[in-house]
């Protein structure tokens, strides 16, 4: 945890952090700090800031804080995902939020399973959960956009002309011509097939809305790996 997030919800009043469980014994069995001591604070969704641990319990910690630096700005990205394993989501969710993602879109295809959409793991309080993780990674406050996509071919048709406006459009392909870009200058939609790829059929569709499909090079990556070097590639 390199920045300790909090809500108005934890503050009694202004000016003042009061926590306990899990960033609580963070607090003070990683960190080890006691009265007196300084930590990196954020709120949720504002700025962060310095607080200094005023009060100590065995089952809670005061911390008076004051907020003075606006959080990294988030990359101009619309991250396209085939829903991934849930194990793997939860690990994608966390390099999501660290990486600064602007928008995730969590969507379906043919080589996704349909048991996968049942997972508690996509509940908006376990996503939430994990997407807090990366936050507090990244010294970040500002949670990604997430949407659920079920269905392919009504959402590439139908909604994805709308997140596709006036941006660089990619779909990553092993067998695409040309290689992925480098360091764009704006903002684009990325496409991430699931283990295994999209099918022909899903490039095809992609391609029609107007996407280009680039490679990363000839080693077949996880999906996982895949995420975090293709958004270092294009935001370096």
């Amino acid at each position: 945890m390199n920045l300790l997030l909090f809500t108005p919800e934890d503050c009694p009043e202004p000016g003042i952090i009061r926590l306990d469980g899990r960033r609580f014994r963070h607090v003070v069995e990683v960190h080890r700090a006691g009265v007196g001591e300084s930590l990196r604070v954020g709120e949720l969704g504002g700025f962060t800031g310095t607080g200094t641990v005023s009060a100590l319990s065995t089952d809670g910690i005061e911390i008076r804080y004051a907020l003075d630096q606006p959080p990294p700005a988030k990359l101009p990205l619309t991250l396209l995902l085939s829903l991934p394993r849930p194990k793997m989501l939860k690990r994608i969710l966390q390099s999501v939020a660290a990486l600064g993602v602007e928008r995730l879109v969590l969507m379906n295809s043919y080589r996704v399973e349909k048991s996968f959409w049942a997972s508690p793991w996509l509940e908006p309080a376990a996503m939430r959960a994990e997407l807090l993780l990366g936050l507090e990674q990244a010294r970040d406050t500002v949670l990604p956009d997430v949407q659920l996509e079920p269905l392919f071919k009504p959402f590439v048709e139908d909604r994805l002309p709308v997140l596709c406006a006036e941006r660089r459009l990619l779909v990553a392909h092993p067998v695409a011509a040309h290689a992925c870009p480098v360091a764009l200058n704006g903002p684009a939609v990325l496409a991430i097939g699931p283990e295994g790829g999209f099918i022909p059929y899903e490039v095809d569709k992609l391609v029609a809305a107007g996407f280009d499909a680039v490679h990363l090079g000839p080693r077949i990556l996880r999906v996982e790996t895949a995420v975090t070097a293709l958004v270092a590639r294009l935001f370096t």
